[in-house]
């Protein structure tokens, strides 16, 4: 991927936080993190929303009666990250990007983390934006 504008390296002192943050990305693909609808509802704040790669919002209620179908008869998929950075935004609050191709189509992603008091993480926000689409016929988005 030939970016014009290369990304500064994450700082040092979030070593940690990009090293927790990346286990869990792509986000919602990870089985280890859970695959029912209560642990997608931990896993995202009250007022979680994200834009899809078509371009659309969608609401936490949304997303999560999407992944509640998804999981019921999980496909596999073939996925790849690369290029993963991570920018603290706000105390507690982390902005990590990547480039994930999933079956083909490259998305550059970007996600907003929040740790919790108890040291947990949830997600905020979700954005993929389309690079890339694999030859061949139309694919969904997400």
């Amino acid at each position: 991927m030939d970016d014009t504008e290369p990304r500064p390296p994450t700082e040092a002192r979030l070593a940690h936080v990009l090293e927790a943050l990346t286990a869990r990305e792509p986000l919602f693909h990870r089985p280890e993190f859970g695959t029912t609808r209560a642990d997608f509802e931990r896993m995202t704040v009250p007022d979680f929303w994200e834009v899809g790669a078509s371009g659309r919002c969608y609401g936490r209620a949304y997303v999560l009666d999407v992944l509640e179908e998804r999981f019921r008869d999980p496909v596999a998929e073939e996925w790849e990250t690369s290029g993963f950075h991570c920018r603290e935004l706000a105390a507690d609050v982390y902005l990590l990007t990547y480039t994930l191709v999933l079956d083909g189509r490259t998305t550059r992603r970007a996600t907003v983390w929040q740790r919790d008091a108890a040291g947990g993480w949830q997600v905020a926000y979700h954005q993929g934006t389309v690079v890339a689409e694999p030859a061949g016929p139309e694919t969904a988005a997400g």
